[in-house]
């Protein structure tokens, strides 16, 4: 077995840890969102350091954005393993994902209405709330 710390290792914030079982399994320990203010931020929520696509099962250990904030992310990005957690777990996972992405889509809406005036790219929220519910589909 092979540990990879994708985050909560320089920080508090952003729980993802791969890990590889000797017979090719890889199983990621909850999926995260940083917390903060800044591209520095953005940036880590938008790039994981692995692909989800290759990840086999996601094992959530309790629903705090810290932990979770990221499901609907990966999903989006490829990830269409499993997903296991308690029941509990999943109920809240429930509320605070939904919850997440539409501030994640106003947030963008906010951002792009200044970005326009001044002839910059619009920005993408993280995700949307068909991503949130595509992720709950994957929960066991």
């Amino acid at each position: 077995m092979h540990i990879v710390f994708h985050g909560a290792a320089r920080n508090v914030t952003g729980s993802k840890h791969l890990i590889y079982l000797n017979d090719g399994t890889s199983i990621l320990l909850d999926c995260g969102m940083f917390q903060g203010m800044g591209e520095r931020t953005d940036n880590m929520n938008e790039h994981f350091g692995f692909s989800p696509a290759k990840l086999n099962y996601l094992i959530l250990s309790h629903a705090h954005i810290d932990h979770c904030g990221l499901i609907p992310r990966l999903v989006a990005d490829g990830f269409a393993g499993q997903i296991f957690c308690t029941a509990p777990t999943m109920d809240l996972a429930r509320i605070l994902l939904m919850d997440s992405a539409r501030i994640q889509t106003q947030d963008a809406e906010y951002s792009n209405k200044n970005r326009a005036r001044k002839g910059m790219e619009l920005l993408e929220p993280l995700y949307t709330e068909e991503n949130a519910i595509e992720a709950l589909r994957l929960f066991k």
